[in-house]
Order: C-alpha cells, then structure tokens, then sequence
C-alpha cells in the first residue's frame, strides 16, 4: 500500500502551480487496511507515475483533518501549505478478526496520516445524532470513542459538527440527501469516489471557510 506523503516539488507545468504528489511506495509501517483513495484535483498535465493536487484558494498555516467516521471512513485532509487530498479508507474486520480490531485500525491510520501530514491542528468529524440501526449506532460510538481518546492523548483539538450544519453549508438546504452533497462538492472542483468521501470534503470545507464554526 503507498503512503500519503510529501515529497517536495516537482518541476512546475508550463502552466499552474508546482505540484505535491502521492508515494506509491510501500509503507514501511504495514497497516491491515483494505482500501484507500486518493481524489486528484489537479487539471494539469502530471509527471509519469504521480498523482498531482492543486491547492485550495485559502492558503492554510496549520494542517487539519476531517472524517465521516465509519467501516469505510471518508476523509479530507488540508496540509499547512492550504493543498487538499482526500479519500476513504476501509477498516472492515476480516472473518477472523475481533470486534476490537477496526478500532487498532483506525488508531494506527490517524497515526500515520498525522505522521505524513507533519502534524494536525485540528479533527472535526461528522456528528450523528440519528443512525438507521443498533449495529450503526454502536459502531459510530465506537469509532467516535477510539477518535477522541486518540485526540485526548496527543493534545490535537476535535470537534464535531451536526450534519444538519454540513449540508446547509455546502449544499444550502439542511436536509439536503446525499446526490445533492455530492453534486455539491462536484461544484467545487472535486472529484470524490464517494458519499464517505464527499462528506469529509464538506466537512473541511466548512471548517476552513469558516474557521470552525468561528464564522
């Protein structure tokens, strides 16, 4: 699996900004995840073998992350030169794993994505105040648990934002379901693979522009 990781600057396109890539090399800390996606924004013609972003207009100072919690967690990342990756990755239990086994998971990715990142400022996360069954509902306390002790532990600030909050910011309408975030985000200029993804994406997008809830 490569590694979200930042390898400098490539020579700059005869047009756009230089570029930031993805590693596809293998990560030197193996991590049993199933899946993980990388969204390219970049219009501009790449180097063989790399993947290129174009940075958000609001140039970042701090990096910052955002996730739609759950087995297939989307996720938007801002690094602290304002550039946007974004993905989802997979942290489904084999048939022989234990329950407890998607949390290690999840704790060794936010590890290394904050490793790869440089650091993080900030979490914010969706915050899910209804789910469609039992099972949902224990597997999101699970993974807001795991979140929030890891936060705790390595004194990053997290917030959660209601859904509600989210769509009325991207998508004008608190109710808005999930091919109208998707087409608003598509709006954006970004290409998410999925709704895991585009929620992450609004996520971010809303705590950037504005500034956390500050705005």
């Amino acid at each position: 699996m490569g590694m979200l990781r930042q390898l400098g600057r490539l020579p700059a396109a005869a047009t756009g900004p230089p570029r930031w890539v993805f590693d596809p090399k293998a990560d030197p800390c193996p991590r049993a995840l199933e899946t993980l996606m990388i969204s390219t924004i970049e219009t501009g013609p790449a180097e063989a073998g790399a993947t290129a972003f174009r940075p958000h207009p609001a140039h970042a100072r701090r990096a910052i992350l955002s996730l739609d919690l759950g087995s297939t967690t989307g996720w938007a990342l801002r690094s602290h030169d304002g550039l946007i990756t974004s993905g989802t990755v997979s942290f489904r239990p084999s048939r022989y794993d234990g329950g407890g086994m998607r949390y290690l998971r999840f704790r060794s990715w936010l590890d290394q994505i904050t490793a790869d990142a440089g650091g993080l400022a900030a979490i914010y996360f969706e915050e899910v105040r209804r789910h469609v069954g039992t099972d949902a509902a224990h597997l999101y306390g699970g993974f807001l648990a795991t979140l929030s002790a890891w936060c705790e532990s390595h004194a990053i600030a997290y917030q959660g934002v209601p859904v509600g909050t989210i769509k009325r910011h991207v998508a004008a309408k608190g109710n808005a379901d999930k091919a109208a975030v998707m087409a608003a985000v598509r709006a954006r200029g970004f290409s998410p693979a999925d709704d895991n993804e585009a929620d992450a994406i609004a996520i971010l997008l809303w705590a950037i522009e504005t500034e956390g809830g500050v705005r």
